[in-house]
């Protein structure tokens, strides 16, 4: 499974109803469990961003999928970056040369 690494931002939408953030959260967790992924991770954070959440697909084109499904939502928009762990660093840095 590759790591990813998302960044969520509330829309304006989803700050109006943040009540109901836990529901949606519940939702979008099983969202990508069907999809074959998982979240590893989930934080409210402050700064500039509303949360982050790491995740885990086997593939790219699921982790695309899953975040073009939350922005289709209106509620949050998403930055997502793809992890790479230390031994994948190391052996990235290594082959350098």
């Amino acid at each position: 499974m590759t790591t990813y690494v998302m960044l969520i931002n509330w829309t304006e939408q989803g700050a109006r109803n943040v009540r109901d953030t836990p529901k949606r959260l519940d939702g979008a967790k099983q969202l990508l469990k069907d999809m074959g992924g998982s979240f590893t991770a989930f934080y409210l954070t402050m700064g500039e961003y509303d949360m982050v959440a790491v995740c885990e697909a086997p593939y790219d084109a699921v982790m695309a999928r899953f975040a073009l499904s939350l922005g289709m939502t209106g509620n949050v928009r998403t930055q997502t970056l793809k992890a790479f762990p230390e031994a994948a660093y190391r052996e990235l840095v290594s082959s350098l040369g």
